[in-house]
């Protein structure tokens, strides 16, 4: 039977029909209605965040998140804004500063964890930089102290992309206080889903006015129209099956510690291979297993491991590869050196983790890999 890098985590679907008879029963679909409410509520006592905002998916809740933060027209006065971001990441990060006529501004990552390295942000700062939006990697939190010290003494905001870290805690602090905002995903293919989804919590209750306009054309009554917004509210229906995700979520995290801690008692110490280590300040989800492969010490390199897999019909996935500053859409307005994170990219793998992995499984990719 394949084995592909991450499975869907579902709820009953006895709970789920549960949840939905009330709106086969009241026809009340969409437009933020009693499930949206409930599911607002109880999403931001689990994250623990004073204000939260649902959206369609997470890509839309970024570019909205932006524009919210009044980035973009921020831009435009500086004829041509700059944001400070990441190379390493899903390219919907990237994407979402483009589409809002900014620029991104690529800083290198850290060997130790994947983020971006707070040590190298400064040097980049200019009179057009805007904002920095940072990604947590793998469920690896970035330097938050340090970013916000940055920020201030620049005046920039932060708004960081938090879709690997939904639900974790930094020294106990719920990630999605840091920064001025935080966009989180709930994809199928994320710890916690939605099917699509996507949220932002944020702190100042400002934000929540210009979120819910650009969510919803600028809506605020039958006859009341204040902004020019789009179209990217959750419905009722994936907000009910976020609510029986969100039941669910103690035993999910813990089905993939045990496929975490197995691949981490199997493949630690092995010459050639590298693991991220984990910091004792953060709650962690067990979102993905990344392993470095360095072929001089381990005789195979990433591309030869992804093949054997495959052949044996596991999927895992070159994650994230390539850097976005290699794509052909980026590598020739980005001009930035970023060596880490490019040899990084080339050298990665995530292997398959999810709530139901078996650790009979991991056993045999672990067993392939060391062969």
């Amino acid at each position: 039977m394949a084995i592909y890098v991450t499975r869907s985590s579902m709820p009953d679907i006895n709970d789920y029909i549960e949840e939905i008879k009330p709106i086969f029963e009241s026809r009340i679909l969409t437009n933020m209605g009693p499930v949206y409410k409930r599911f607002q509520s109880q999403l931001m006592a689990y994250l623990d965040v004073p204000e939260l905002s649902l959206f369609a998916n997470g890509h839309l809740a970024l570019e909205m998140a932006i524009q919210a933060l009044g980035l973009k027209e921020r831009g435009e006065q500086l004829g041509g804004g700059e944001v400070i971001t990441t190379p390493f990441t899903f390219v919907s990060t990237t994407h979402a500063i483009a589409r809002n006529n900014l620029k991104p501004v690529f800083c290198d990552i850290r060997r130790s964890d994947y983020c971006i390295d707070p040590d190298k942000i400064e040097a980049l700062i200019t009179d057009k930089t805007v904002a920095i939006i940072p990604v947590h990697v793998y469920g690896n939190i970035c330097d938050v102290n340090k970013i916000e010290n940055i920020a201030e003494r620049h005046n920039l905001k932060v708004i960081y992309d938090g879709a690997h870290a939904f639900g974790e805690t930094y020294n106990g602090v719920g990630v999605g206080n840091f920064g001025d905002a935080t966009m989180f995903s709930f994809h199928a293919t994320k710890v916690f889903n939605t099917v699509e989804g996507g949220a932002v919590a944020f702190r100042d209750k400002r934000y929540g006015v210009p979120l819910h306009e650009l969510k919803n054309f600028g809506i605020h009554g039958p006859e009341t129209i204040t902004a020019i917004g789009g179209n990217a509210k959750m419905d009722e229906f994936r907000a009910a099956l976020g609510i029986c995700n969100l039941k669910r979520m103690d035993a999910c995290i813990a089905g993939r510690k045990a496929a975490y801690d197995r691949y981490m008692q199997r493949l630690s110490g092995v010459d050639g291979i590298v693991l991220s280590q984990q910091k004792p300040e953060i709650d962690y989800n067990y979102s993905y297993f990344a392993v470095y492969f360095d072929k001089e010490k381990f005789g195979k390199s990433r591309d030869d491991v992804f093949a054997m897999l495959k052949e044996e019909n596991i999927y895992a996935r070159k994650y994230f590869y390539p850097a976005i500053n290699d794509l052909k859409c980026y590598r020739d307005i980005c001009t930035e050196q970023t060596p880490v994170a490019h040899d990084v990219s080339l050298n990665i793998l995530t292997l398959p983790l999810y709530e139901e992995l078996d650790v009979s499984d991991v056993d045999r990719i672990c067993d392939i890999i060391l062969r």
